[in-house]
Order: structure tokens, then sequence, then C-alpha cells
């Protein structure tokens, strides 16, 4: 009786084999997969750290720890807090920005169906260029020799004659604002169109029929249903423009006199140009590493709560 209950309860060993053979196969399939994640992802991390506690010049290398020196050092430059609040400030204009003209470019998309098609090109064209071929464009253009913009400007007497868009900080935001807005306003409205293009029409025609206007359906249904995909492109649009670099490096080289310097070009200034210390550059590489995990959490929790 014992020898019959042992053996219904035992395993096959050829299933046991087989079994065996399918997990050590799928380990296979993902090993190229993890390989990537620990080479580039890790490892960088790994080496980040290591260099914001060690005294890392350019040239001279890897002198020893010298925790938590760098992070002082950081804290203390008199371009840190500028960087900040300047970075903190271009996030907001251009995420403000790029969401509602995001939006209201697929609306009209979507309403328009003579024109979809050739408006969907006209808006999504500035998103084939490149964002260094887009701010060398709007450079050529804001060029007081060679640009028009200065030209108009000054015929309207919103310039000085020979003055430069650029010359000011206020004015070299705004300028670099609008460059970003031509180039990624036709990406964010694609993104949005998908949201609109997932609620039921069904919807809209009950509303229409209970005598609900453009507003109240925008209001009422469009906008709680989009909360995902919105909350999808700030998360898109707030990292990006933490992260920017390219168009201020090009149009301004965070001047004039350091007042449109972002975050990362602060970086690039301490590890290439007037520190050349590796060390701080990757302090400050850290702290907005932490910064971007914190605020991509909470905007994440937000967009669960939104789906729930």
């Amino acid at each position: 009786m014992s020898s019959v209950s042992k053996s219904a309860g035992a395993v096959p060993v050829h299933k046991s084999k087989a079994k065996a053979a399918q997990t050590r196969r799928g380990l296979l399939y993902a090993l190229p997969d993890w390989l990537m994640i620990i080479v580039l992802f890790f490892v960088p991390i790994v080496l980040l750290v290591v260099m914001a506690c060690s005294r890392w010049s350019l040239l001279g290398g890897n002198r020893g720890v010298n925790f938590p020196d760098n992070f002082v050092k950081v804290f203390e430059n008199k371009l840190f807090w500028p960087s900040i609040w300047f970075t903190l400030e271009y996030t907001v204009i251009v995420t403000v920005f790029l969401l509602v003209l995001g939006l209201g470019m697929a609306m009209i998309v979507q309403e328009s169906s003579k024109w979809n098609n050739v408006l969907r090109t006209c808006f999504l064209l500035p998103s084939a260029t490149g964002l260094a071929s887009a701010s060398l464009l709007f450079y050529t253009l804001y060029s007081p020799q060679v640009g028009p913009v200065t030209k108009i400007l000054s015929s309207l007497g919103l310039m000085q004659e020979g003055g430069s868009v650029l010359a000011t900080g206020q004015s070299a935001l705004w300028a670099t604002i609008i460059v970003i807005v031509w180039r990624f306003s036709g990406y964010y409205m694609l993104l949005m169109m998908i949201g609109l293009q997932a609620i039921p029409g069904d919807l809209y025609e009950a509303a229409r029929m209970d005598g609900a206007g453009s507003w109240r359906i925008f209001r009422s249904i469009t906008l709680p249903l989009m909360k995902p995909t919105i909350v999808m492109c700030l998360v898109y649009c707030v990292t990006g423009s933490i992260l920017a670099f390219d168009q201020f490096f090009i149009l301004t080289k965070g001047g004039p006199n350091n007042s449109t310097m972002t975050v990362v070009q602060l970086i690039y200034n301490f590890a290439f140009d007037s520190k050349k210390d590796l060390g701080m550059a990757a302090a400050l590489s850290l702290i907005v590493l932490v910064a971007l995990v914190i605020i991509n959490s909470i905007q994440m929790r937000g967009m669960r709560d939104n789906t729930k």
C-alpha cells in the first residue's frame, strides 16, 4: 500500500528533466538582455557612485576617496542653485506648452475629416528633424547677420537694430522654448491622438444626444479619459526638460552671463570646461539621477491612481 502511494505521488523523471531543460533554455534566451542591462545600466551606475565619492580629475584620474567633498563643492558652487531654478522654470513652461498644444493639435486633427492627413503631416514634419539640427536652424534664423527674425522684430520696433534675440536671459529662454515647441509639439500630438482614438465614439454620441456642448463634452468625457495619456506625456516631457542640453549648448552656451545654464550644462562644465573635475560632475549627475527617480516615481504613482 505504501509503495503504491509513493509511486502515485512521485513526479515522472522525464517530466522533471523536460522542465529543467525548458528552464535552462529560458535563462539562455534572457541572458543577452540581462548582460545588456548589467553592462549599460548597473556598471555605469556603480562607476558613477565611485567617481562621485572620489577625487577624480579629467587628466589625473582617480586619486582616492574624498567623500563627501565632491557633494559639498557642488552645493557651494555659485552656479548650482541658479541652474536648478532655471531648469525648473524651463521645465514648467515647456511642459505646459507641449501638453496644451499637443492635446489641442490632436483634437483638431481628430475633428477634421477633410484635412486630417494634411494637418497630421504638417504637424509631424518638424518631429523628423533632429534636435541639434533644429537648434542650428533656429540659431541661423536668430542670427543678427543672416537671420530674418532680428530684422523683423527691429522693423516692428520690438528690438534695437543690430541686437540679438539671444542677448538677454529671458529672451534667450523664450527663443529656446520656441525651438523645443516647434520640434516636439507634433510628437506629443501623436501621443495624444493615440489616447483620443481609444475613447469610444458612443460616449460622444450619447453626450450630444443629451444636449451637451463641446466644452461640457471635453470637460466630462475627453479630459477624464485622457488622464493616463496626459500623465505619460507629463513623464516624458518633465524628464526631457530636466535633461535639456543640446538646444542651450548650441544656442546660448549657457549665456549670457550664465543666465541660461541648465543642470546638465553645469555637469558638462564641471567635467570638461571650467573645473575638469569628473568627481564633481559625477556627484551632480548622481543628484540629478536621484531627483529624476523621485519625480518619475511620483508621476507614475499618479498614473496608476488615475487608471484605477
